[in-house]
């Protein structure tokens, strides 16, 4: 009987995450999803380049480069596309979230708008009142903190709930210390008037769900999911990113 070798294993499990990974990058470029694909791409190319180095089989050493090749021209390609939609302020990629749909963590929706050149977040979204609308809002400046190295301000404009006002200035007050400790300011407006959902980065990405980060269903606290936001069923809503350069 044959046994593979572990490492032959690890290898085969390397190169089909890397087939996975650029099968949706060539996925997302044929929907015009140029961000996504770019991601995508860069993603795989890395994981393709991992797999070369370990692999000792010339001959497939050789097919890898050369599709590793291919698949880096591609994505310079999608990169100039991408420059030039933002360029000519006509860059717009939406995503839409079926209902119960898995996979929707905000680190994949929102981690390749997530870098340097982020210094300040406003988030505009009416629906920041209950603890598990808190959570989520804490969630997503988890992100920030672990992607943005540069930033220094997040503004955030909710509604009041008037049934638990309280409670609900103390979370949001305890985040912001929190914050504070990272060297990130946040500033809290409360309004009553407030109905649009927006998170803009003065990197000029702006980000529209149409739930705001109330896109996930409720479940049990002992239940796959709960720590997991990939594995969390999801509300149905759309998600549309736009590229506009602005002064924030």
């Amino acid at each position: 009987m044959n046994v593979k070798k572990p490492e032959n294993n690890v290898l085969n499990g390397m190169e089909q995450a890397a087939i996975s990974v650029i099968s949706r990058a060539v996925q997302f470029d044929n929907d015009g999803k140029y961000s996504s694909a770019f991601a995508s791409y860069q993603e795989g190319i890395q994981l393709f380049i991992d797999v070369i180095k370990i692999t000792s089989d010339k001959r497939k050493q050789e097919l890898l480069r050369q599709k590793t090749a291919e698949y880096m021209t591609r994505a310079e390609k999608v990169k100039d596309i991408l420059q030039q939609q933002k360029d000519s302020g006509n860059y717009h990629e939406q995503i839409q979230i079926p209902n119960n749909g898995v996979g929707f963590s905000y680190e994949s929706l929102f981690k390749k708008y997530l870098d340097k050149f982020v210094k300040i977040v406003e988030i505009e979204d009416p629906y920041i009142r209950n603890v598990h609308q808190a959570y989520n809002f804490l969630s997503f400046c988890e992100l920030l903190i672990r992607y943005c190295p540069e930033l220094k301000k997040i503004s955030l404009t909710t509604g009041c709930n008037q049934q638990d006002i309280a409670n609900q200035k103390s979370r949001l007050n305890n985040i912001k210390r929190s914050l504070a400790s990272y060297s990130v300011e946040m500033d809290i407006i409360y309004s009553d008037t407030l109905h649009d959902r927006e998170i803009r980065l003065d990197s000029g990405w702006i980000l529209k769900i149409g739930r705001g980060l109330d896109i996930f269903k409720p479940i049990n606290k002992f239940s796959i999911g709960f720590t997991d936001q990939n594995l969390r069923p999801c509300h149905e809503t759309t998600v549309d990113i736009f590229f506009k350069q602005q002064s924030m």
